[in-house]
């Protein structure tokens, strides 16, 4: 006869339970009927995107206005970072179709400025740097008034195969640092802090002209002078643009959530950030990398513009 656990009310219990959100954490839906258009051009393609893939919290606002972040190279990534959503496993092969799904889908949506991204692929030499070359230049070729921002991998211990996407005619390039040295064993274990910075660095280096952009999420057990120092590694690195949001636990399983960060800490960064000389810093609960890109990179020019400006000789 099998004996009863002595502890009943531990079984299954979640190892990390989800704290409930603020009142101040709330997703928008703008116009259901655009949302929908936005999927049906989604699905017609049989396309990826960020937005569904890590369960963003802004996808009915940013689908209502016809925004969607493209995730290339598949649905599963060679990693399993501890804050992500995005499933982990042996990749399928590239779609040697996704640079034109990718265009015409740009162009279905008539967007002004499109994010494409992707999971990182360890498993290829490259890292995936020539498929992402291949869809940025199928997307200009097809949509040449469409400003395009890329938000990829590390390419750790892939040598120099990210320059292959900065000879494609891009605007942006993003790779998000995530969150602070400190925490990046459990957080990230598969990424390097300097690694991250350096190839944002080299970025730069490499093409003066196009802009870079850094993302860190908060609530993961930092402190406020780590994500000070964080700033000021990016700009160091050179990075113009910089965006601050919320860690939301995608699950029990995911890393805790230690806190939620008040509406008006997130304005302190901004302040902070801004002190620091980055072009242009979003700071909010709900900031993801993607978030109001369109209207982000239209600020990003104006900055520039600004400050070419006042290096003008009198």
């Amino acid at each position: 006869m099998s004996q009863k656990p002595r502890h009943p009310e531990k079984i299954n219990k979640p190892f990390s339970p989800i704290k409930k959100k603020p009142e101040w954490i709330r997703s928008k839906i703008v116009d259901s009927k655009i949302f929908f258009q936005t999927k049906q051009v989604v699905n017609q393609n049989n396309l990826v995107t960020v937005c569904q893939e890590a369960n963003c919290p802004n996808i009915t606002e940013c689908w209502s206005k016809k925004h969607a972040t493209f995730m290339i190279m598949g649905d599963t990534c060679t990693r399993a970072c501890a804050f992500c959503d995005v499933k982990t496993g042996k990749p399928s092969d590239l779609d040697i179709f996704e640079p034109t799904k990718i265009a015409k889908a740009v162009q279905n949506l008539n967007l002004k400025h499109v994010v494409i991204t992707s999971v990182d692929r360890d498993d290829l030499v490259d890292g995936g740097s020539e498929h992402f070359y291949k869809v940025v230049k199928a997307t200009r070729e097809k949509n040449p008034e469409t400003s395009i921002e890329v938000l990829t991998p590390d390419f750790l211990r892939k040598g120099d195969a990210y320059k292959k996407i900065l000879k494609a005619d891009l605007d942006v390039f993003n790779h998000n640092i995530e969150t602070v040295p400190r925490l990046y064993t459990t957080v990230r274990p598969g990424a390097r802090y300097f690694a991250s910075l350096e190839l944002l660095k080299n970025a730069k280096k490499s093409n003066k002209k196009i802009f870079t952009k850094s993302g860190i999420m908060v609530g993961l057990g930092e402190n406020k002078e780590e994500i000070i120092q964080v700033m000021d590694d990016l700009r160091s690195a050179e990075v113009d643009f910089i965006t601050i949001g919320q860690y939301l636990q995608p699950s029990p399983k995911h890393h805790p959530l230690n806190r939620y960060y008040h509406p008006d800490e997130f304005k302190e960064f901004e302040q902070i950030a801004k002190t620091k000389g980055f072009l242009l810093v979003s700071s909010s609960p709900l900031t993801r990398s993607s978030y109001h890109a369109d209207e982000d990179f239209r600020k990003l020019q104006d900055a520039r513009n600004k400050q070419l400006e006042c290096h003008q000789p009198q």
